[in-house]
């Protein structure tokens, strides 16, 4: 199966996106599509062995839709110039629309005004001149309609392929009233005066002017709706100084080539992926990551585009470029979830498929009703314009998109990558969050976390000693030993010998000194007794850490305490989970007793120890045969399986390739304060996109009886075609505006 995503110009609602999904769906070979409305494009999975671009092209060209170009990564900057120009020929478009229709309104309305005499000059006032009048109201919706002629062109064209949408309703409202007006005005020359009364070009002009006034909105709010990828965007550098015949050489990033020797200096952009072959310095990796303090760099450490080396100079070799590089994968990642549709878009969507032909057999039988029930053509038609102009569904079809688009861009902004509408919606209902302790809760490296001593040693001394002794040795425990030492600037004694004690622990000479380090039962071997230190070990041992006992020619000196430490942000993350009504979970490997004090420290509510990492995805499964949404939060490699089998994976580190695949949701900061945000950020945005459907659904629900004329049937207000117009672009403004408040999420 291949994946190809298209930008897609020409839709102007959710019909549009549907239409779309119905003629690639037909095309057999074609697996998956999914249609954008609010991001404009057209992710398709196919067969290549069945079908390929000529066909999907042709298909969404057929349809009436226009395909702009494949969507990659170098083309972003062509795509957010396009939306701006889009934007901008809209608001001139409205300009113009306005400048014609608030004098051609006025000059209609204004003689109703009874109380306030000649309001309108002579020349062109319906009673005194009606021929004038009515050339006058021709010469000014000419130019509205002009400049609206898009809805004519797209929306007719949907009608004659028997899939009318947004454009075709107000094709059809507008052109009936042009149409009707253009009899009148036959009827005004012919001698007709009072023809003049019943001209509805005001209401053709300011139905377009409004459409073209809640395009130009709503092509802004959009563009809002993706500041965040193009931010992301935004970061990679534009060129970049490589090593060339021993100079120094600057070229365009698209020609940088892999194996280059790049060359970066003190506040200089990394312009691509590689590994530091010479100089130190300290990276910027807060755009990638989140970290806000500086990461030091030597040879040998990677190091990422769009990060900024902050004090020396180094050199790397180039290993990934372009899109393989970690910052194009994240705006891939983020543009991939933003283009997916969440399964609650499927209610807007099942009902726009339906909708707009409804609306027109709606708006024909309220018109024709209203004729026979009044004989008033005019009115009948008032009341057929004002039904297809109000319905236009495009809030119905923007209400989930630019949620999810907001969304997903905030979480981007905070390092969570969510990958796709599914794991938003999903995340929202986790009822059991899952922790892999060892790298997630914890730190995933032993490190000392006590030393006591006996008698008159020192405890820097005794450290100082072990070290020295552990120099020798590999195991974890010892190195953690080593590393503290080096760590507080204790000095290092020199070893006469060395000998490893498999399953014990070591044996050294320092300065003639004999030196045990090790388990219990390397003391009760050499008969050393630990009576005197038996109620610290099990104190030790009670809070999940490991005592190491030293003993110095034969004599007990003391216990040095080694543990995998918590992160400092493990007990809040565990406490907003709580406070978000979710059940806190930590599987492991360890024995019961040491997870079961990792647990009490960070307030763990369920243990799942002496878990074996193959065993995992049962312990994942067991808990949803109990019918829990769980969410598994691991490093991405070892829990992988784990990851896949929950409801929601949630991947904490630096966003590995594993990580990636196996994950719903990438942490790219190793905070746990990140999954609780990741849930509300998700419980925020079902809850957007909740109000948005409710609000765009109430809109039509309310709006389409009010403008057939129901209310006005037992004296109540009737409504307008223009207050309809106007009543329309302000709906798809609200469910935008209501999605940009997403924008403030704090995390």
């Amino acid at each position: 199966m291949e994946s190809l995503t298209y930008t897609v110009g020409g839709m102007s609602c959710a019909a549009c996106s549907s239409r779309i999904e119905k003629a690639l769906g037909a095309i057999e070979g074609v697996e998956t599509v999914s249609v954008n409305f609010a991001t404009e494009k057209a992710a398709i999975t196919f067969n290549p062995e069945i079908t390929g671009e000529p066909m999907l092209k042709q298909a969404i060209e057929k349809a009436g839709y226009k395909v702009i170009e494949p969507v990659k990564s170098a083309a972003a900057d062509a795509d957010k110039l396009r939306k701006e120009k889009e934007s901008k020929a809209f608001l001139v478009k409205f300009i113009v629309a306005a400048v014609f229709g608030i004098p051609l309104l006025y000059i209609c309305m204004a003689p109703m005004i009874a109380w306030i005499p000649m309001l309108v000059p002579e020349i062109i006032h319906p009673d005194i001149n009606p021929l004038n009048f009515t050339i006058a109201q021709v010469v000014m919706v000419i130019p509205i309609i002009v400049a609206g002629y898009r809805f004519y062109t797209v929306g007719f064209k949907a009608l004659w392929q028997r899939s009318p949408n947004m454009d075709s309703l107000i094709a059809i409202g507008t052109s009936a009233a042009i149409v009707y007006s253009a009899f009148g005005t036959v009827q005004v020359f012919g001698g007709d005066h009072h023809a003049a009364h019943r001209l509805y070009y005001e209401a053709a002009g300011v139905i377009v002017a409004m459409a073209l006034l809640g395009k130009y909105l709503e092509s802004v709010s959009k563009g809002k709706t993706t500041e965040a990828i193009k931010k992301l965007m935004g970061l990679a550098p534009k060129t970049a100084i490589i090593m060339q015949g021993g100079a120094e050489k600057e070229i365009l990033i698209e020609d940088v080539q892999i194996g280059n020797v790049i060359v970066v200096k003190p506040g200089a952009k990394i312009p691509v992926d590689g590994t530091v072959i010479s100089g130190r310095t300290a990276i910027d990796e807060s755009m990638l990551t989140g970290e806000s303090m500086p990461v030091d760099k030597k040879p040998g450490d990677m190091v990422n585009a769009a990060t900024i080396n902050t004090t020396g100079t180094i050199r790397f070799v180039a290993e990934k470029i372009g899109a393989d590089t970690a910052l194009a994968q994240i705006i891939k990642l983020v543009e991939d979830a933003q283009n997916s549709k969440a399964p609650i878009a499927a209610i807007a969507d099942k009902v726009t498929g339906v909708f707009v032909p409804i609306v027109c057999a709606v708006a024909v039988v309220a018109g024709l009703a209203w004729f026979i029930g009044t004989g008033d053509i005019g009115f009948a038609l008032s009341i057929f314009i004002a039904v297809l102009v109000i319905a236009c569904p495009c809030a119905l079809g923007l209400a989930t998109p630019t949620a999810i688009l907001v969304g997903t861009g905030k979480g981007a902004e905070h390092g969570i990558l969510i990958k796709g509408g599914e794991a938003l919606e999903t995340a929202h209902l986790v009822s059991t969050v899952i922790f892999d302790k060892t790298g997630t809760i914890t730190e995933g490296k032993p490190t000392v976390t006590d030393v006591l001593t006996i008698g008159e040693i020192q405890a820097e001394h005794l450290l100082s000693l072990t070290a020295a002794a552990e120099r020798g040795s590999e195991h974890p425990l010892g190195q953690a030993i080593v590393r503290s030492a080096k760590e507080k600037g204790l000095p290092s004694a020199d070893v006469e010998s060395f000998k490893s004690l498999t399953g014990l622990g070591i044996e050294a000479v320092i300065a003639g000194q004999s030196i045990l380090a090790g388990n219990r039962r390397l003391m009760d071997e050499r008969g050393i007794s630990l009576d005197e230190m038996t109620k610290d070990s099990d104190r030790l041992a009670g809070e999940g850490k490991t005592p190491m006992y030293v003993a110095i020619d034969s004599k007990l000196a003391g216990i040095i305490a080694v543990a995998d430490v918590v992160k400092p942000s493990s007990k809040a993350a565990i406490e907003r989970l709580h406070s978000l009504g979710a059940e806190v979970a930590m599987i492991t490997g360890d024995n019961k007793k040491t997870a079961d004090a990792i647990a009490r420290q960070v307030g763990i509510d369920r243990v799942l120890s002496e878990v074996l990492p193959k065993d995992k995805a049962n312990e994942v499964k067991k808990l949803q045969a109990q019918g829990k949404a769980v969410a598994m939060v691991g490093d991405g490699i070892n829990d992988a399986p784990a990851l896949v089998q929950a409801d929601v994976g949630i991947a904490i580190g630096s966003g590995t390739d594993v990580a990636m695949e196996s994950a719903d949701i990438v942490l790219m900061r190793s905070d746990l304060m990140d999954v609780p945000a990741a849930l509300a950020l998700s419980k925020k945005t079902i809850r957007n996109i909740k109000q948005n459907l409710f609000w765009a659904f109430a809109y039509n629900t309310l709006g389409i009886p009010i403008a057939a004329g129901v209310l006005y049937l037992f004296g109540g207000p009737l409504l307008s075609p223009i207050f309809a117009a106007v009543a329309m672009s302000l709906s798809s403004v609200s469910v935008l505006s209501n999605a940009l408040r997403l924008k403030r999420f704090k995390g």
